[in-house]
């Protein structure tokens, strides 16, 4: 999916490893390497390691944002970084800003499951699966958001509520039908 500002965007469910501490504090994996997407993109070790020095570089963040909306910061990763499962982050939503203190209760309640990523693709090339193959991105931000793109990770934000499962088939279902009404 692309944004208004070329970015493309890649959606993924909050990890089991994700954790919620204080109500604002939130770490986990924005990204697994190696697993395909509902986009068929699969994201290469080591993929955001020039990005992230580049950033490093000039004292830049990778910006927090809710629903991948510009004008909508709600909070700061203090760390961003990649290790052998994909890209960690840490960091703090704010609850002095009007849509920080909806996402930690959004988040607490289970309605929001998900992180995604906002980038631009430097490298990438087909598989014989017909699979993109990410090589190298230029990370902007990562956003909390409703639609996850990659299933195999798991909320582990405050426990599961009883029922999650199936709110999460059912945000599957009209993801499943978003996407296919605009491919129209």
């Amino acid at each position: 999916m692309r944004n208004d500002y070329g970015l493309e965007m890649k959606f993924c469910q909050l990890g089991e490893a994700v954790k919620v501490t204080g109500g604002t504090v939130i770490e986990g994996y924005a990204s697994f390497f190696g697993l395909a997407d509902q986009g068929n993109d699969v994201v290469l070790k080591g993929a955001y390691g020039r990005s992230l020095k580049r950033l490093a570089e000039k004292g830049g963040r990778v910006k927090m944002l809710w629903q991948h909306d510009p004008a909508q910061p709600i909070g700061i990763w203090d760390e961003v970084r990649e290790d052998d499962r994909g890209l960690f982050v840490k960091g703090r939503i704010l609850p002095d800003v009007e849509k920080g203190r909806e996402a930690v209760a959004l988040i607490a309640s289970g309605a929001i499951d998900g992180l995604s990523i906002g980038y631009r693709t430097v490298q990438a090339e087909k598989d014989a699966k017909g699979r993109r193959l990410l090589h190298e991105l230029e990370l902007w931000e990562v956003s909390l958001v409703t639609f996850p793109m990659l299933p195999e990770a798991r909320v582990g934000a405050k426990g599961d509520e009883p029922g999650a499962d199936g709110l999460r088939e059912l945000a599957a279902a009209l993801e499943d039908a978003r996407r296919m009404l605009a491919d129209r």
